[in-house]
């Protein structure tokens, strides 16, 4: 007669290598890749991401302080994106990345969405809590009430856009201009640091339980299709339902 005990380990130890199968090739083991640039061309991405990342974080800060409902609030985010794009593509060349799946390799589509929503969860179980909390509610339902005072169809292609142009910058052309040694923690801080301009505590919380697992995609894959994923999988999930969570009413 089979132990219960063992049997159960036995699909325990199934579960976590079946998990780690999946999870490792997203966040651990590093696809081979040539993507080498001469120092000039580094030299040159670095300027135009240095020039970038402060005309960025200004227009990110302007665009937070602007009152919910005005239109100006679209353009400051739209013209926000348009920087982050150019940036990013002016820097020098960016790639999508892949991931090695089954012993082939593949651009990382259905993990990273899957990672954007796990995250999503915990988010949604944290911001439960905060709701409780009226000191830390109030940060939250300044940044929601972009979406519930303005158009929610525009709101969602803001944020879609916006996800996409960031990851766009930050673990493409960012990620690339600092290089092989630490890219993961200096683009993590520099994207932080970048969300701290929007004054607001939830918005840097949550840039810095994000950043590391989007950097973690990039140097994994060698590319900003995974981040892209994740990032606007956890974005657009945030945005259709922190707002009845911490509806006033």
């Amino acid at each position: 007669m089979t132990d219960p005990s063992q049997a159960s380990s036995r699909t325990r130890a199934r579960r976590g290598a079946a998990a780690a199968a999946i999870l490792r090739p997203m966040f651990v083991d590093v696809v081979e890749r040539d993507h080498q640039e001469t120092d000039a061309a580094h030299r040159r991405r670095q300027i135009v991401v240095a020039v970038t990342l402060v005309l960025g974080a200004t227009l990110l800060g302007l665009s937070l302080s602007v009152r919910p409902g005005d239109r100006l609030f679209y353009y400051l985010t739209f013209a926000l994106a348009a920087v982050w794009v150019v940036g990013g593509l002016l820097s020098g060349p960016l790639h999508l990345g892949r991931l090695l799946f089954r012993g082939r390799l593949r651009y990382p589509i259905v993990t990273p969405i899957g990672v954007g929503l796990v995250v999503s969860a915990v988010f949604v179980v944290g911001s439960l809590i905060v709701r409780e909390i009226p000191a830390i509610r109030g940060v939250v339902v300044d940044v929601l009430d972009h979406a519930s005072e303005g158009s929610l169809p525009l709101i969602a292609a803001i944020t879609i856009v916006n996800g996409i142009a960031e990851e766009i910058f930050f673990r493409g052309a960012l990620f690339a201009a600092i290089g092989r040694k630490r890219a993961v923690l200096l683009s993590s801080v520099a994207y932080v640091v970048a969300t701290m301009a929007t004054g607001n505590p939830m918005l840097v919380f949550a840039a810095i339980l994000l950043s590391p697992l989007l950097g973690l995609q990039r140097r994994s894959t060698g590319g900003v299709l995974a981040p892209i994923l994740t990032h606007i999988t956890w974005s657009t999930t945030m945005l259709l339902l922190l707002p009845p969570i911490f509806d006033r009413s």
